[in-house]
């Protein structure tokens, strides 16, 4: 019986960062049942010597060596490259994604998307106008774990009727003690928690909350509130209402503080029971246990769903990526523009209630 072909496809990588050492690691392991092949092929950063010691940590054994260059724009205009991943920090994605697309390649772009809505909208016109392929790489979305649970809460209904999602991310950063030229404390970079970690807590609640998503979503009424330190967001309090269920989400995410190794990333509540998930942190979830309704002081026996692995997770997002490209597609479905861009519009209002501002807010 003939092998089934499966696409591959060649990545340039933007930064040297720590999430882009995390996309490169997961997609650098071999894989039996990968959906798409993976080849770095090109790696920019900000000196040679960077990216030179990028591959040799990350990369070491690949059978294709990518070409490291000391500026983007080699990257962008590599014909080897497929595809960009850009892993540059928040206020420099627009920037980074509209330099990508202008060189013709197709755009994986690390969430927040964005600073704002605008921006963002500003980048899906550019790929239209292109004809490229962009997306948001919002990676929780794309994790097995995550289809599996929507179908118990909504095709099977597991817990009975869904009415409120808890998500709490803290980590730990001394905004005080860090230099004035921190990115943690520039608000041009997009400085505070929301962007960076309060994003998943918020994801948990949409994906959870609202069975119709992404396809024909309802966007929640949000009553959010926030606290500063130097000037900087340093916690995020947010509940979403979805009117025409009476759902609720509670979304927290802070700097001020860290939790254990292990915890309870989520909890969704139903009125024949309730599922916690279990993980490191919101963004890497590893488990999900259902539970029957709680009805004494003794916590009810439930079933645990395993999703433990090698990889942190960042190989669904690049396989359905590789997966959307060689089908012509210019957009995930998973994570499709309209999502984005709503995703964009919900923080924007949760900033603008909790007070805090981007330079490029009033550009």
């Amino acid at each position: 019986m003939a092998s089934v072909q499966i696409p591959t496809c060649r990545w340039g990588i933007i930064t040297t960062g720590l999430i882009s050492s995390w996309f490169v690691a997961d997609l650098a392991l071999p894989r039996p049942d990968a959906k798409a092949n993976h080849i770095i092929q090109a790696i920019g950063t900000s000196s040679l010597q960077k990216g030179h010691d990028f591959a040799a940590k990350y990369l070491k054994d690949a059978s294709v060596q990518p070409a490291v260059y000391a500026s983007y724009e080699e990257v962008y205009n590599d014909p080897n490259v497929d595809c960009v991943y850009i892993g540059s920090p928040h206020g420099f994605h627009k920037r980074d994604c509209l330099a990508a697309i202008a060189a013709g390649k197709n755009v994986l772009c690390e969430k927040s998307f964005t600073i704002n809505t605008r921006e963002a909208r500003e980048v899906f016109d550019a790929a239209k106008t292109k004809g490229v392929y962009v997306a948001e790489a919002m990676w929780l979305r794309h994790r097995p774990l995550i289809a599996d649970l929507r179908k118990l809460l909504y095709g099977d209904k597991v817990i009975g009727d869904v009415f409120c999602t808890r998500s709490d991310f803290q980590v730990y950063i001394d905004i005080a003690g860090l230099p004035s030229t921190s990115r943690l404390k520039d608000l041009e970079l997009g400085a505070g928690s929301l962007l960076d970690i309060g994003i998943y807590p918020l994801s948990w609640a949409l994906l959870t909350l609202d069975p119709n998503l992404p396809s024909n979503p309802e966007t929640p009424k949000i009553l959010a509130a926030q606290s500063f330190q130097d000037g900087i967001e340093v916690t995020t309090s947010t509940i979403l209402h979805y009117a025409s269920s009476g759902r609720q989400g509670v979304v927290t995410s802070t700097t001020n503080r860290k939790k254990g190794k292990s915890q309870i990333v989520a909890t969704i509540e139903g009125i024949d029971g309730f599922v916690e998930v279990e993980g490191a942190a919101p963004s890497h979830p590893a488990s999900f246990t259902v539970y029957p309704r709680w009805t004494s002081d003794e916590k009810p026996e439930g079933k645990k769903y395993d999703y433990a692995q090698t990889a942190q997770g960042f190989i669904y997002e690049a396989d359905n990526t590789a997966l959307d490209i060689a089908s012509g597609k210019k957009e995930s479905s998973i994570m499709p523009w309209s999502e984005t861009v709503r995703v964009m519009e919900i923080m924007d209002e949760i900033r603008r209630q909790g007070g805090t501002k981007y330079p490029q807010d009033s550009q």
